[in-house]
């Protein structure tokens, strides 16, 4: 009875192993109907976190911990002129984040939506 009842730990313990190697993976950067999603999937922390969605739209975020998401409303996003993002018009073509990570490098991610 000891000995089944381990196979059973180990067999659950396997199964559960490979359900969550086959998962699918995020892009770090998504756009979510009217929001955006920033995951930050490294392991240090960024700081000055600047995104910019069309090249004109920007948000910013202080700081993002290590497998920390950032959800944000794509009616957030300002230009330098006060002009908001208006996703019933117009559509995210190019995303970019910009930050600096805890050791002091830059961090740079892009996402190209061009269909």
């Amino acid at each position: 009875m000891a000995r089944l009842f381990q196979a059973s730990c180990v067999a659950l313990i396997t199964a559960s192993l490979v359900i969550a190697a086959c998962r699918r993976s995020e892009p770090p950067i998504r756009v979510n109907g009217t929001a955006l999603v920033i995951e930050n999937q490294t392991h240090q922390a960024w700081r000055d976190v600047v995104v910019t969605v069309n090249g004109y739209y920007r948000g910013t975020a202080g700081t993002l911990a290590p497998g920390a998401r950032l959800d944000a409303s794509l009616g957030n996003f300002v230009t330098g002129l006060g002009q908001r993002f208006d996703p019933r018009r117009e559509r995210v073509r190019v995303v970019e984040v910009k930050a600096t990570d805890a050791s002091g490098k830059p961090v740079t991610l892009e996402l190209r939506n061009d269909r």
